[in-house]
């Protein structure tokens, strides 16, 4: 699945003063469209904001105001999650008749491929991540039940997010590229990890039992993956199923296993070809890296979902440059 590629072209810059119609504009630039209300006459905001490879960070103090995204501003390109960590103040996040009250030291993530609601009555500061989809590691159907879910401050997982999240902001500008890019990876991942455990805790018995199967293989494939010869009789074998059981899971999952191998081989590669430490690496060594020895197979697989070379897509990420309209995994 391809989302358009925002971040891209997302501004970089330090703490500054804004009015009412210069945080409008650039929450537009920086996010995706949005309607935001408040008293112009009342409102000041302050905000940094950076991309570190796919993922926007955004630091934000401001005034009482809301912010809506509406069934007229869904696209089928705008495909990302945003996580809000607040630092002080309230914030109600709406999102498909749930309602998540967050106070100081609470995470939320919503989905902004639907309608949403964000509502400060006071001044506030909070710092919003904006990601692709994919990179979250849960099932889309079982990520969107963990939308405007509140993770409060005190959950095992919450306080290494909130850490991490907020040494980035207070060093924003300075922050060499590779460590935050790592950094933020590391958010993302430690997120899956929260919103896995709360899915765990949620499901019945029956369905706890097919998750953790599935999760088991997962690991396995995901464990395997520079392996060329990984294939769903060897997955199957390896794990006491039959291969029949083996696919009646993905596709239950919303997927097939070829296809989930491949997905999840592609964006070993997105990821390392984002990464700054990595650029010296050639681009047929990281494909082979994952299984995908073959290089034009490689290259031809990955265009197929980004829409780009592995080349072209390297060059435009590092370089923060590019087409807005570009597609990424």
């Amino acid at each position: 699945m391809s989302v358009t590629m925002r971040p891209a072209n997302a501004p970089k810059f330090g703490r500054t003063k804004m009015s009412f119609d210069q945080w409008r504009d650039t929450a537009d630039q920086l996010f995706i469209p949005l309607v935001v209300e408040a008293d112009k006459s009342a409102f000041s905001a302050l905000a940094s904001a950076r991309r570190f490879g796919d993922i926007v960070v955004c630091d934000l103090t401001a005034a009482r105001h809301e912010v809506y995204r509406t069934t007229d501003h869904l696209t089928d390109g705008d495909r990302y999650f945003k996580l809000s960590l607040q630092l002080s103040g309230t914030g109600l996040l709406v999102q498909d008749d749930r309602h998540a009250l967050l106070r100081p030291g609470d995470i939320a993530i919503y989905d902004t491929n639907r309608p949403y609601t964000l509502q400060y009555d006071g001044e506030f500061r909070s710092v919003v991540l904006m990601f692709s989809h994919h990179m979250l590691d849960l099932p889309r159907d079982h990520a969107l039940e963990m939308t405007a879910q509140r993770v409060e401050r005190d959950e095992p997982l919450a306080a290494p997010i909130a850490s991490v999240v907020s040494h980035v902001v207070s060093n924003l500008t300075q922050l060499q590229e590779y460590a935050g890019f790592r950094l933020m990876h590391n958010v993302v991942d430690l997120l899956s990890t929260v919103l896995r455990e709360r899915l765990g805790a949620n499901l019945d018995g029956q369905s706890s039992h097919r998750e953790a199967l599935l999760q088991t293989l997962r690991l396995y494939i995901e464990a395997n993956l520079s392996d060329p010869a990984l294939r769903p009789s060897m997955i199957a074998n390896a794990n006491y199923i039959s291969p029949r059981h083996l696919h009646g899971l993905f596709k239950d999952s919303g997927t097939t296993v070829s296809s989930w191998i491949r997905d999840q081989r592609l964006e070993r590669c997105r990821l390392e070809l984002s990464d700054p430490l990595l650029a010296f690496r050639p681009v047929s060594a990281i494909g082979a890296r994952w299984g995908l020895v073959d290089a034009p197979h490689f290259s031809k697989l990955f265009k197929m979902a980004t829409g780009e070379s592995p080349t072209d897509y390297r060059q435009r990420v590092l370089s923060g440059t590019g087409d807005s309209e570009r597609n990424v995994v």
